[in-house]
């Protein structure tokens, strides 16, 4: 029986913390901003020599893009349509479905950035290891800081002792400190069967559901009514935190999810994106911006809103963005 590594992209997700540059009709996945190319492009191709096949969980609402990206870089894929968000659980357990029983699955984000090619191959190599021997491997960033807007895996070896939270900063300190803690990164390796195996104990509500949405699928597009019926249920908490066939790959790659402008910030100002003298950056303008008595600032321009924040502050964008959500605002399509 052949056995194919198969990269699993998950596309899902609109990044309210990245509004407005990211918005429901072009999310910062796909925002050409990193050399004029999206991070799911990057995603794509970081994994293109060390696997068989590429494979796409996406919507009705962002596909599209997906193929458009795809399409322009000549890359073969498999295109799984959701017809509506049901998490993480739904999303894998469809890519599951759809491969071979001994296929190997290496599932990730499409709007992560990551550095330092050689560490993060060699985290793959060990993961594929492991998944061939029937764990379950999720990835785990050695940490550079105290992260507040990461998870958290406690481990031993390669060995999950548990899985933390979100942290405030307190706790976060104290987890650096211990030094046996990794960011979650929110990529996993494993072989189809097991991962079903693991998710029919754990979750048979949402295994049944999947596999029958998945088996009624038209080219790979969803039905609706049938997708309604999965609950909806995050991966770490239908398996990742339940199963004893968990392993941790302990990698020490650069890595960012590029969830908030703090970190955006970060990462085009070491791209050689300008400051000024006093930190403050403009995005998205060549318009000429200028900033008098503020520090630290980031001004972020679109046609048709523009929000200036504290780069500290970059956490709390979804909070504009849950209240523009409330008032049905064009502003966020």
């Amino acid at each position: 029986m052949s056995q194919s590594i198969i990269h699993v992209v998950l596309t899902g997700g609109v990044g309210s913390r990245l509004w407005p540059l990211s918005r429901k009709s072009q999310p910062k996945q796909y925002l050409e901003l990193f050399e004029g190319k999206s991070l799911f492009e990057m995603t794509v191709a970081r994994n293109a020599h060390l696997v068989d096949q590429v494979m796409v969980v996406g919507n009705v609402d962002n596909c599209h893009l997906s193929r458009k990206v795809l399409d322009k870089t000549q890359t073969p894929y498999i295109d799984i349509v959701e017809a509506t968000p049901r998490n993480t659980a739904a999303a894998i357990a469809f890519a599951a479905f759809a491969a071979q029983a001994e296929d190997v699955l290496i599932v990730t984000p499409s709007d992560h950035i990551i550095d330092d090619t050689e560490a993060y191959e060699s985290a793959i190599t060990a993961a594929i290891a492991k998944a061939k021997e029937n764990s379950i491997v999720t990835f785990g960033i050695v940490p550079t800081q105290p992260e507040t807007g990461f998870g958290y895996i406690e481990y031993k070896d390669d060995s999950v002792l548990s899985f933390r939270e979100k942290p405030n900063k307190a706790t976060a300190i104290d987890f650096i400190s211990r030094g046996n803690f990794l960011w979650n990164s929110g990529m996993f390796c494993f072989k189809a069967s097991v991962l079903l195996d693991e998710l029919q104990k754990f979750e048979p509500e949402v295994y049944a559901a999947a596999q029958v949405a998945w088996e009624a699928n038209q080219n790979g597009q969803l039905d609706l009514d049938l997708s309604l019926t999965i609950p909806s249920i995050s991966i770490d908490y239908a398996v990742m935190e339940r199963s004893k066939r968990i392993k941790v790959v302990a990698s020490k790659f650069a890595w960012s999810d590029l969830g908030s402008f703090e970190s955006v910030y970060e990462y085009l100002l070491a791209h050689g994106q300008p400051v000024d003298a006093q930190g403050n950056m403009a995005i998205g303008t060549n318009v000429f911006s200028t900033f008098i008595g503020l520090k630290n600032t980031i001004f972020v321009s679109t046609p048709d809103a523009n929000l200036i924040l504290q780069k500290e502050q970059s956490q709390d964008v979804k909070y504009v963005y849950n209240q523009l959500e409330k008032e049905n605002s064009q502003l966020l399509q």
